[in-house]
């Protein structure tokens, strides 16, 4: 496998030898390269992007591999990433049959969504769904921001946005995606919020564990709030598991006993983060709160050796952790783009990947 930074010196060729056409199908998403490189480097830092080969560094890094994009991600070895922008084409891959659902954050890439799906692929020993969660125009004032300022009533921010893309996509060649979005109504969210709703909604879509990163976790926890709201959530908390990894996001309080909260020994950027009414399942000694394993001084989460440490610790949750009407209360961000669903003043529009 490439090192890191062969893998992002490969991704960076590749935008620099599409930029022409990049720029010509899509002038105005192109305008922000610069939201784009500072995503690849962030990937570098917080994700294992060595286990990426470099023909599916190319690929990833290519212009479509945009926020909401879904990816089927085999462990090491074991084939190549693959890459859809229609939830069908997903679907039939066999997609709804991976062994769990992971969604990066900070800013990610799909470069940095597939890199954590395959650590999580390589600790489960089979095929890992994923979301890209970052390149969208609606990111852009959070971006502005730092980058890690979406925890809160900021995040609220990104789906005001949304507009941004509409606009933008009207000067574009694009292509439509994300049909059962469209089908059932749903809020003009995030396309990573809108994608999960729609996988988590699909009778084809059952991964029995949602994994989340950092900013990730926070686009399960809205996605959840919205299906909530649906009243779509029952089947769901049945069964699945969710995995929370460096920011402890409150999920539904139907969910109480059902979420597991890995936080880095040191991950004061993460802790600062997160509920801090919401104890740590399991402490990553001498961790911060990269994934990367070639962190300087070894303060990379592992995250195939950390999941396979917890993965025996789930069946211990016997006694609901999170007090439920303080849960609600707290998650308010959540909560409110979940009450905004189906509102008939923000029912989805046709949009693209």
């Amino acid at each position: 496998m490439p090192s890191t930074v062969e893998n992002l010196v490969t991704a960076e060729r590749k935008k620099l030898a599409d930029l022409p056409e990049q720029t010509n199908k899509d002038p105005a998403h192109a305008a922000l390269a610069w939201f784009e490189e500072r995503n690849a480097l962030l990937d570098a830092l917080f994700y294992d992007i060595a286990q990426v080969s470099a023909e599916e560094v190319r690929a990833l890094a290519s212009w479509r591999a945009r926020e909401g994009t879904m990816l089927l991600v085999p462990p090491p070895g074991e084939g190549a990433v693959e890459v859809f922008t229609e939830i069908q084409d997903f679907l039939d891959a066999r997609g709804g049959k991976a062994r769990a659902l992971a969604v990066a954050g900070v800013g990610s890439s799909a470069i940095g969504a597939a890199a954590f799906a395959r650590n999580v692929a390589e600790a489960l020993g089979g095929p890992v769904a994923a979301v890209v969660s970052g390149y969208g125009l609606s990111d852009v004032a959070t971006e502005a921001l730092g980058g890690f300022a979406w925890f809160g009533a900021l995040n609220s921010l990104r789906h005001s946005f949304e507009g941004l893309d509409r606009v933008a996509h009207a000067m574009s060649d694009h292509t439509h995606s994300l049909t059962s979005v469209e089908a059932d109504s749903f809020l003009r969210l995030s396309k990573d919020t809108a994608t999960l709703i729609a996988l988590l909604e699909a009778p084809a879509f059952k991964v029995p564990m949602l994994i989340g990163h950092s900013k990730g976790n926070l686009v399960i926890s809205e996605a959840l709030y919205a299906l909530r709201k649906l009243d779509k959530l029952a089947p769901l908390v049945r069964r699945t598991q969710i995995i929370t990894v460096s920011a402890k996001v409150g999920m539904p309080p139907e969910f109480a006993g059902r979420v597991f909260d890995i936080m880095g020994q040191f991950d004061m950027f993460g802790a600062l983060n997160s509920r801090a009414d919401i104890p740590a399942d399991y402490i990553v000694p001498g961790a911060w709160h990269s994934t990367n394993p070639e962190f300087p001084m070894n303060m990379g989460i592992k995250v195939p050796e950390v999941l396979r440490t917890v993965l025996p610790m789930l069946g211990e949750q016997k006694v609901p952790r999170r007090p439920a009407p303080v849960s609600t209360m707290l998650d308010l961000p959540q909560w409110m783009t979940g009450m905004l669903a189906g509102s008939p003043w923000m029912l989805a529009r046709p949009f693209t990947i």
